[in-house]
């Protein structure tokens, strides 16, 4: 029999975690509130020590908000750095984690975890070059070149890009950060501060959806220059919730590439993951196979 995996995904609003072989056999889910941190990586280490001590599991993957640090030379490897979540700046996730479950582990963003797994088992199948945005509690970008998540002095944070601003549209943008950036223009908590509700309640014919569909397409423009993707995802409650999105986005995009680079052909080229919101706990059981290798 397969192997036996545990995932733990680490969101903005809520962390998921799944005892499972594939997206076929899982075993076991739970769910923690993402609170303070001592609150939820105690409930999480709790999960991960019985599941090990009832079914065991050969190695742990884990999927997180960030920024994170993942220079493996570095003494602070694993934990969370300039994270913009209250409370959560120096937080040892991969740390506290890996000791709990006794287990090898491998940590990632929670972005690229969920393109490892939309590769693996959903709409990037047979795509060395695949990118997975997220749009919800923040925006985030899983970018995969050649069959690797993109790595340099840090990983990849292309939701806080400055996009150009569509005509007429001021407002200042909710990041603590960075303003009017992607994730302070179109994640969810930025829409509630623009207009005081939440994104599910906006209806589809709100003006501001043709703002959020601008930024999305410049940040989309932006990958597309620099990495050619053969495919980009686009998850996250914002969009499954509004999946009109999608296609105002790809339209946006077409525009603003001005037929200097063209699309592939077949497939919409911005889709929904197959996944669905699983794309994200499957990305960390996704990320606990590579730490079996």
């Amino acid at each position: 029999m397969p192997d036996l995996f545990a995932g733990a995904e680490l969101g903005g609003t809520k962390c998921v975690l799944l005892l499972a072989r594939g997206p076929d056999d899982i075993l076991a889910r739970e769910q923690v509130p993402t609170t303070s941190v001592d609150e939820t990586l105690g409930a999480m280490e709790t999960i991960l020590a019985d599941w090990q001590e009832t079914h065991g599991f050969a190695a742990l993957g884990i999927g997180s908000f960030g920024p994170l640090d993942l220079d493996r030379a570095s003494p602070t490897y694993g934990q969370m750095t300039t994270t913009p979540k209250p409370g959560w700046a120096g937080a040892p996730v991969l740390g506290r984690l890996q000791r709990a479950a006794g287990v090898p582990a491998h940590i990632d963003t929670d972005v690229n975890g969920a393109a490892a797994a939309e590769m693996r088992w959903g709409t990037g199948r047979g795509m060395d070059d695949f990118a997975y945005i997220t749009v919800g509690t923040g925006v985030g970008v899983g970018l995969i070149v050649n069959g690797k998540p993109t790595r340099g002095f840090a990983h990849c944070e292309l939701g806080h890009i400055l996009p150009a601003r569509l005509p007429g549209d001021e407002w200042q943008g909710s990041c603590p950060f960075h303003g009017a950036c992607i994730e302070g223009l179109t994640s969810g908590p930025a829409l509630k501060a623009r207009l005081g509700e939440d994104a599910a309640r906006i209806a589809s014919d709100h003006p501001v959806w043709d703002s959020v569909a601008w930024s999305l397409a410049q940040m989309c423009h932006v990958i597309v220059c620099a990495a050619a993707p053969r495919a980009i995802a686009i998850g996250g409650g914002v969009v499954s919730g509004n999946p009109h999105l999608i296609e105002r986005t790809e339209t946006m995009l077409v525009d603003s590439l001005a037929g200097y680079m063209q699309l592939p052909p077949g497939k919409p080229y911005l889709r929904a993951p197959e996944l669905g919101d699983s794309a994200g706990p499957l990305g960390a059981i996704a990320l606990a196979m590579k730490a079996k290798r």
